[in-house]
């Protein structure tokens, strides 16, 4: 029997590769049967996929395929049996998606419609694609059509020159996956590093956050900008850990967050923690000021040279134009909607449940950054005369930032199964048990069919109070945890 903790047999990694190649190739196949096309119909319901030409091919490709693609990453959760053999592995798995239609997703007709609209001497943060005219609005989802851009600049400029190389639709989609493709290398790039810093396993951090169904189908077979925001991110962490202290690598690692952030604002919640990791607690304040200017100048910079100044901050708020009960918040605020119903009333608990959360969200962020401070400082104080290990400061800076989009994720308004790729990366660096979070990853990956219809739309009532009733089971969890206090003498 395999000792616990130790590498699985050979023949499993093996099996694992051949099972999670098999699932991409099939989720490659039911993109190209009934994935987000361009001329893909909108508004249509799971059954209504599975009776149209093709449906059944198509559904049950993309259920075998994600299940193969799970079942296999999960297999080898403990870490792939060398750096190497994980990158081999997430590379090939990729492959099919990276040659298939848009899957998962319509959001890349989005990005490109957006991109249209800046390239064209228009303010996407003022006017949404119908409005300014894009071509190919009937390929973006009705519901965004009119809403201004949530991204920030730096993620716009790059969509603006995907739409001019591209020259035509399916060349800016080219070249926008390639964009995101991009993101990931520099992701996987910075991987082995920032796990050394960490003092963590590097074949286990890059399978975790490389290989998981949730990067093949959404970051590269959706093209999600959320790989560009890894990419930065990580290039950000890697660099402040790697010159711990050094103003001219805190200016360095500040200006790639900054970028983070002006490609998606969730990026924000990492700085803080980045400014953790330098060698002593002394040098915080310090380390704070140079990391902040560096990011400072980068969204400053960014937002004055593109000339679209500060309108994607507004942007954000429409965001949660969509109601999923995939976001706890809001899977809350629709029960007690439901309790309002049944009582007569009608009570649009939606909103404030979402209100009350982000109040929370903020409050959390800040416990998470004393928290991991005064850890630091604990563990400083302990050591007789030399500082913390590196590796032990970098990691709690790391698990530190990975539980801030850990809460960012669970509190937010709205939840997509993409935005799971945001703490996956880091946990996948800090974070020394693995099932808690790589679980949920996997559930996620089943919550969307191949031309981005969201099962979550309709699962709304039982969605709703499944996820209220596992909400309240893990407070019960959580409370029942805590050591009983000690009577006062």
């Amino acid at each position: 029997m395999t000792a616990p903790g130790a590498l699985p047999p050979l023949s499993r990694p093996s099996v694992a590769r051949s099972a999670g190649l098999l699932g991409a190739v099939l989720l490659a196949v039911a993109g190209y049967l009934g994935g987000a096309l361009p001329d893909a119909p909108l508004n249509v319901t799971p059954v209504s996929i599975w009776r149209a030409p093709g449906g059944p091919a198509t559904v049950t490709c993309w259920l075998v395929g994600t299940v193969l693609l799970v079942g296999a990453w999960w297999s080898l959760r403990a870490g792939a049996p060398s750096t190497r053999w994980a990158y081999v592995t997430a590379t090939l798995w990729a492959l099919p998606l990276l040659l298939a239609p848009p899957v998962g997703s319509r959001d890349v007709y989005s990005y490109a419609c957006q991109g249209w609209t800046y390239a064209h001497g228009l303010d996407p943060y003022a006017v949404g694609v119908a409005a300014a005219g894009c071509p190919w609005q009937d390929t973006v989802a009705p519901i965004w059509r009119d809403t201004p851009a949530p991204y920030g600049p730096v993620f716009v400029l790059l969509a603006a020159l995907a739409v001019s190389l591209g020259g035509g639709l399916v060349g800016a989609l080219v070249a926008l996956r390639l964009i995101a493709v991009a993101g990931l290398v520099v992701a996987a790039c910075c991987l082995p590093g920032l796990a050394r810093a960490a003092g963590l396993p590097a074949r286990r951090a890059v399978w975790l956050a490389l290989a998981g169904p949730l990067v093949g189908v959404h970051l590269v077979g959706g093209a999600h900008n959320d790989a560009v925001m890894l990419g930065l991110l990580l290039c950000g962490l890697l660099v402040v850990l790697g010159g711990p202290d050094r103003p001219s690598a805190l200016l360095a690692a500040g200006a790639l967050l900054g970028c983070a952030v002006t490609v998606k604002a969730t990026a924000v919640v990492v700085v803080p923690f980045a400014v953790l990791a330098g060698t002593s607690d002394r040098t915080v304040l310090r380390n704070g000021v140079w990391l902040g200017g560096g990011l400072a100048a980068a969204v400053l910079g960014s937002s004055a040279l593109t000339g679209l100044g500060f309108g994607w901050v507004g942007g954000l708020t429409r965001s949660g134009d969509s109601e999923q009960w995939t976001s706890p918040p809001t899977a809350v605020g629709f029960v007690v909607d439901y309790a309002g119903m049944l009582a007569g009333r009608d009570p649009q608990a939606v909103p404030v449940a979402r209100a009350v959360a982000l109040g929370l969200l903020a409050a959390v962020l800040v416990a998470l950054w004393w928290r991991t401070w005064r850890r630091l400082r604990r563990d400083q104080a302990g050591t007789d005369g030399p500082p913390v290990a590196g590796s032990a400061r970098g990691r709690m800076a790391l698990h530190g930032a990975a539980l801030a989009l850990v809460a960012t994720v669970v509190l937010s308004p709205v939840f997509h199964p993409w935005y799971a790729t945001w703490p996956l990366a880091l946990l996948a660096l800090a974070a020394t048990r693995t099932t808690w979070f790589v679980l949920p990853a996997g559930l996620a990956a089943l919550l969307v069919l191949p031309d981005g219809t969201n099962l979550a739309r309709f699962t709304k009532a039982p969605g709703a109070l499944a996820m209220t009733a596992l909400l309240l089971v893990l407070l019960v969890r959580v409370r029942s945890s805590r050591p009983a206090r000690r009577p006062r003498p």
